[in-house]
């Protein structure tokens, strides 16, 4: 479940060592919420987390990496934007001396895709011996392999074909999520106006937008979760689906750090804010400029993992 601040971490009495530890390890900051002081190590690369005295409980953010959205297809065509990285949320985790070092694994975003050449689906995260955080799904292409594989923390959108292409007017549904870390991608056009569009990515707080209307996918919207201060942050947003030509309408990245998808040859697609777990945006083929989109697709964004336990004022 996510961990917002509704969802403080609860404590035991003095003697349960939290005041007393002594740990290295990421980023560390300290902030006050509400008349509780909380020390925070986040690792936006993979580390170790050392516990050199004493024991704690502890809440745990864990987001994989985002997937990148798909690349050109071989004509016209509309291409799905990635899914965020999964997302996993722990309160009241034990460490201590005993167990110390703890490997953390903070997973990388899908690398954006370049001229009619396919995504990749985001690496996964890991802490503390919590549940993985599965890598976000890279966003759909028609003809690439289908149902993609592996599975997604969530779903990249569905990518399409262009009408007189092979797969004439084919149109694939988005990525499935890995329940309880994300949503499913949305789902791609069938024909308009002569061309096609990709769906959005799935995010961590909802399901990518099927293409509609000329419009590529938006990205699901991301999470509210623990940040380095006592304001929550969002994310693991969805990356944005393109159209499939000029005319067409590429979409918006959702909430939390997805990137915008692109269908026309001087635009790039933008990927997914780093160490967020967002997708990036797909793009398309856009015969106005003469085919490809040689800026390629938008990557994912790296993930990260936040440990945060109470100390004394």
């Amino acid at each position: 479940m996510p961990l917002g601040a509704a969802k403080a971490a609860m404590f035991g009495a003095a003697g349960s060592g939290a005041a007393g530890m002594t740990a290295f390890g990421g980023i560390i900051t300290q902030y006050e919420d509400s008349g509780t002081t909380y020390r925070v190590h986040t690792f936006r690369g993979s580390g170790k987390f050392v516990v050199s005295d004493g024991t704690a409980d502890c809440d745990v953010l864990i987001i994989a990496g985002g997937g990148s959205g798909a690349g050109n297809a071989n004509a016209t065509s509309g291409n799905g934007g990635g899914g965020a990285g999964g997302v996993v949320t722990a309160s009241s985790v034990t460490v201590d001396t005993a167990s110390s070092p703890y490997t953390i694994t903070v997973g990388a975003g899908g690398a954006g895709g370049k001229t009619n050449t396919v995504g990749a689906s985001g690496s996964s995260s890991s802490a503390l011996g919590q549940t993985t955080a599965v890598g976000g799904g890279l966003g759909g292409r028609f003809g690439d392999p289908y149902p993609w594989s592996p599975a997604a923390g969530s779903g990249g959108g569905g990518g399409t074909n262009w009408t007189g292409g092979p797969n004439s007017g084919a149109a694939q549904s988005g990525q499935t999520a890995t329940a309880g870390q994300g949503y499913a991608g949305g789902d791609a056009s069938t024909q308009v106006s002569g061309d096609l569009g990709g769906g959005g990515g799935g995010g961590s707080g909802a399901v990518g937008a099927n293409y509609s209307g000329d419009v590529g996918g938006t990205g699901g919207a991301g999470s509210s979760q623990i940040g380095i201060t006592a304001t929550t942050r969002t994310y693991a947003g969805g990356g944005g689906g393109s159209g499939g030509g000029a005319a067409q309408t590429p979409s918006s990245g959702g909430s939390g750090g997805g990137g915008t998808g692109s269908n026309t040859y001087a635009t790039a697609p933008t990927g997914g804010v780093p160490n967020t777990g967002s997708g990036g945006g797909g793009h398309g083929r856009d015969d106005t400029y003469g085919g490809y989109n040689a800026n390629g697709s938008g990557a994912g964004g790296a993930g990260i993992v936040i440990i945060r336990y109470e100390v004394a004022a």
